[in-house]
Formats: C-alpha cells, sequence, structure tokens
C-alpha cells in the first residue's frame, strides 16, 4: 500500500486524547521512519512522535493546538509521492456525522446527570463535566463520533451554556470587574494580540496545552487539600566536603556528575520510613498507605514544569538513585519522557532553590499528601559549641495535608532529613 495512516498514539491506558502542540514537518516534506514527525501533550507528559514509515506527508487531519482522540487519524503518508508534489492547503477533515439534536428543554439535576452518563466523552472530559457541573446531553462533541473532549466542556464553560443555572449565576458572580474589563478593551481594539487594560498596553498570549494543565492541577490540589507547611534549617557542610572529595572520582567511575540531589533523595527515603503517613494518599474516609516509595522530582523545562517518577526508590543504592534521576532529567529536557516515567508517584521533592529562592511553599502533588521543598544553599555565620563557625545552610520544607498529617508527623520527618544529612554515613562511590 502506497499510503499510511498516521495515528494519535495511545500513550497510555488511561490516555484518551492528546493535543498536537507542533508540526516538525509540512505538507509535501519528505519524512524518514523513525524521525520526529509531530509533539504532543497529554495530561501525563509531552512527548514527540516519530514517524510511522518514510515517504511524504500528504495529508494533515490535526492543527497544532487541537485536541483529538487517540487512534484518530492526523496525517497520511504516501511511500510513493514525489516530496513538493502535494499543494500547501491543508486537506480537509473528513466529515463527521451530524450531531443529534439536543432538546432545549432543561431538564431537572437527576435527570441531567443521567443523560451525561450516556453521551459519548473522554474521561477526562466527563471528570471536568462533573467538577464544573456541566450537563453532556447539552455539549456538542467535536471529537471523532462526536467525541465530547475536554475543549467541548471549556467551551461550555466560556458561553456559560450546558451549565446548571446555580453554578452558572456562581460563576457569573465571581468574574472580576478587571477579567470582564480586560475581555472589553481587548475587544475594543480590535480583538487581536495587542491591546489596552485599565490603561496598560498588554499583549494576550494564549496559554500553551501544559501551561494550562499546570494551572488547573493546581487549583484543583488547593481545593482539594488544606496546606500546612513547616520549615527546618539544616547544616550542609558536611554534605558539601563529601561532595567536593569525592565528586571527580564519582564521575569517572559512574559516568555522571555527582550533584546534591542524591542526598537529599536518600535522606527523604529515610525520613518517609519513618513517618509513613507522608507516603499515602486519601481514598474517601480512608487512608492508603502506599509500600513503594516512589519519588517525584520536578523538573524545571524551557516550556513548563514536569515531575518524573524514580520508581521503587527505597531500593536503589546512593549511586542508583543518582544515575536514575539524571536518567529521567536528561528525557523530559529532550522530551523523551515516556507516560510510564510521569505515572504512579508517591511522594514529591520541588528544588527551587537553583534560582537562589531561600523558603518556598510547595503545593501538594495530588493524590500524594505531602511534598518535601529544598532552599537555596547558603554559606552563612552559626554558633557551634558557643562558637561562631561559617558554614553551608539551607531551609528545608515540608508542604503537607493537614487531614492527614499533623504538625508532629511533619517535625519528625524534617528532623530525620536533618539528622542522615548532617551526620552522613553513607558511601557514595
Amino acid at each position: 500500500m502506497a499510503t499510511q495512516n498516521v495515528l494519535m498514539p495511545q500513550m497510555g491506558e488511561s490516555i484518551q486524547e492528546g493535543t498536537l502542540t507542533r508540526w516538525h514537518k509540512k505538507l509535501g516534506d519528505k519524512v524518514q521512519r523513525e524521525e520526529i514527525l509531530f509533539e504532543i501533550s497529554t495530561d501525563k507528559v509531552d512527548t514527540e512522535i516519530p514517524s510511522p514509515v518514510s515517504g511524504v506527508l500528504v495529508q494533515i487531519f490535526a492543527k497544532e493546538g487541537e485536541t483529538v482522540s487517540v487512534n484518530t487519524v492526523v496525517a497520511v503518508i504516501d511511500d510513493a509521492a514525489a516530496p513538493g508534489s502535494v499543494a500547501q492547503a491543508p486537506a480537509e477533515k473528513p466529515a463527521a456525522p451530524a450531531p443529534a439534536s439536543v432538546s432545549a428543554e432543561v431538564a431537572s439535576a437527576s435527570s441531567s446527570s443521567d443523560s451525561s452518563s450516556r453521551v459519548l466523552a473522554s474521561p477526562l472530559a466527563r471528570k471536568m463535566a462533573e467538577e464544573h457541573s456541566v450537563d453532556l446531553s447539552k455539549v456538542q462533541g467535536s471529537g471523532e463520533g462526536n467525541k465530547i473532549v475536554k475543549n467541548d466542556v471549556l467551551a461550555a464553560l466560556e458561553t456559560g451554556k450546558s451549565v446548571s443555572p446555580l453554578v452558572a449565576s456562581a460563576a457569573a458572580a465571581v468574574v472580576s470587574p478587571a477579567a470582564k474589563s480586560s475581555s472589553e478593551h481587548m475587544k475594543a481594539t480590535g480583538g487581536g494580540a495587542e491591546g489596552i487594560v485599565d490603561g496598560v498596553r498588554v499583549s494576550r498570549v494564549p496559554m500553551t496545552g501544559m501551561r494550562k494543565k499546570i494551572a488547573d492541577h493546581m487549583v484543583m490540589s488547593k481545593r482539594t487539600s488544606p496546606h500546612v507547611t513547616s520549615v527546618i534549617e539544616i547544616d550542609l557542610q558536611k554534605i558539601v566536603d563529601v561532595r567536593a572529595k569525592f565528586k571527580d572520582k564519582f564521575e569517572a567511575v559512574h559516568g555522571f556528575k555527582l550533584t546534591f540531589m542524591p542526598f537529599f533523595l536518600h535522606a527523604v527515603i529515610e525520613a518517609i520510613k519513618a513517618v509513613p503517613v507522608v507516603n499515602a494518599s486519601i481514598d474517601g474516609d480512608a487512608i492508603l498507605y502506599k509500600k513503594d516509595i516512589n519519588l517525584g522530582c520536578a523538573v524545571a523545562l524551557d516550556w513548563g514544569l514536569i515531575v518524573p517518577v524514580i520508581k521503587n526508590s527505597s531500593e536503589r543504592s546512593f549511586v542508583g538513585l543518582g544515575r536514575e534521576l539524571n536518567n529521567l532529567a536528561e528525557k523530559a529536557r529532550n522530551k523523551k519522557l515516556a507516560p510510564e516515567d510521569v505515572r504512579g508517584g508517591t511522594f514529591s521533592i520541588s528544588n527551587y532553590g537553583g534560582f537562589g529562592t531561600v523558603i518556598g511553599q510547595p503545593i501538594i502533588n495530588q493524590p500524594q499528601v505531602a511534598i518535601f521543598g529544598i532552599g537555596a544553599m547558603q554559606k552563612k555565620p552559626v554558633v557551634i559549641n558557643d562558637a561562631i563557625a561559617i558554614r553551608t545552610m539551607c531551609y528545608c520544607v515540608l508542604s503537607f495535608d493537614h487531614r492527614v498529617i499533623d504538625g508532629s508527623d511533619s517535625g519528625k520527618f524534617l528532623s530525620t532529613v536533618k539528622s542522615v544529612l548532617e551526620n552522613w554515613n553513607v558511601p557514595v562511590v
């Protein structure tokens, strides 16, 4: 067969759709098998998708920024076509069946819920509809077979259609005058990317798919968990000395640099063992204590933030922790992470000190119940045995869900981290 369809890939069992964020090829371009064809963003990960075959890109059905269901045809490659022989106008999407008409009558709350449960919708769209009381039976789907996807729910929220009267009323009431004014001003100035808001010149730039997901997740976490943050100051001078002594030998033996993070990872694992409730989640009225310790380590990227997971962290050696962290960070920066690399985290670590921030209050990564934060390392005078000494100090924090974790638990966790780091006795090479 001369042509082959290119599908939106299934990037995980629970992932039903993805946003095509960037095409690396345009119509008429020649592409080699395994060459990067496009990039996608899902609920879990941003990644690059290689071409399944060699040939010429002759049709493109999904535009950049468009969210489509998995296994949807996004392009066609022809291995017999000549490069540049394809018109540059985008191909038309196959006509979708006409949507079923929707009753204009307002159904009762219970009947709306029943109707919503019967419509075709992605898990993410259904979840968003439940959170925002959107009646899915009144939303027109834009996915394959009129399936309702995330963007359809967002459109319904923006227009106020298909939202219960109570929710719509509440939403209208909380729209800030500034936001309403912003929209009106932008419209008055042509509705483009440039405008004036409250007398200030502004540029309106749509959020990327990853930024939207981060924003939604952070708001959801703050609404879910009553956050409390505890702080402790740790003397890292012994860690600094150990690293300085062994860093060259470590890199020569193991092939990657010795950073400070493996020291913190080891200390956090010991603290989790001492206070298991921080490695848990809430399931209704029950607490799920996780037997595996899977540490998620936030990695800042130029285009957002992602939290790859070191699986079975407590079973790894000091070198093994460092190697896996280095491997995941490289994959994140090169968009090579797979969904499995960011799934199954039980506890997260945020290292915001890299840019000099001394103390932060990280937001819990749901459904986890705690997150550890590392501030900037600073040399400062401290009192030791009634004498003043210059030491490398660092503030570390624990943000925790106060529904299940008490201040005493937090104190025991942080003091364990402090004790491990200040009395380091683990071989590093």
